[in-house]
């Protein structure tokens, strides 16, 4: 097994112990990103897969993080488990591509109608002068997919981060953790212990 794989089932392997573990949304992670200026910005969102292909996420590609995804191509996200022994946390950093359309024509289609019909009805990041305007735009949604399947709207689907440094980071007492780092440079990927 490479130390990619290693690091990559370590992961899995912690996200299910996480919801094993009573984690209330074990899924969510922070996703960092930043605009053209460089001011950053971090919101929770959820991992909806995990692969050695990388982490995914589905979201608005009109949104703000979808804004600031384009220019940049790269991003971090970091999980926090607080169910798990004295905490753990991992880190992720990587390069950012857009999900294949198959890939989320798939994943759109298992969702709730209700998201789906949400995922047409939300300009989302843009100003909301009143939330019947939302309802109103919800309402007229579900009109025009009545009775029929809802499809992908070509604004939404999903992201790929692909890591290129994962740290596993274990809580210990005195504050004295455990840092495990896999990262990878110029093609190799390597693995060391960081001082807590």
């Amino acid at each position: 097994m490479s130390l990619y794989a290693e690091a990559v089932a370590i992961v899995r392997d912690l996200l299910d112990a996480a919801g094993t573990a009573g984690e209330p949304e074990p899924t969510a992670m922070t996703l960092a990103t930043a605009d053209v200026h460089g001011r950053v910005s971090a919101r929770i969102v959820l991992l909806k897969q995990l692969d050695e292909r990388g982490f995914v996420f589905y979201t608005n590609y009109n949104s703000a993080k979808a804004a600031q995804l384009g220019p940049h191509q790269s991003a971090a996200l970091c999980f926090l488990w607080k169910m798990l022994r004295d905490k753990v946390q991992v880190r992720v950093e990587g390069a950012i591509e857009q999900t294949s359309p198959e890939e989320s024509d798939a994943y759109f289609a298992s969702r709730d109608r209700a998201s789906q019909i949400g995922a047409w009805a939300s300009l989302q990041s843009q100003t909301l002068p009143d939330r019947a305007q939302l309802d109103g735009r919800i309402a007229q949604f579900e009109r025009e997919f009545a009775g029929k399947p809802v499809p992908r709207p070509a604004h939404w689907g999903g992201y790929r981060l692909l890591p290129d440094m994962l740290e596993i980071w274990y809580g210990q007492r005195a504050r004295l953790h455990d840092r495990v780092r896999y990262e990878c440079v110029d093609g190799l990927w390597g693995k060391r212990l960081l001082y807590p």
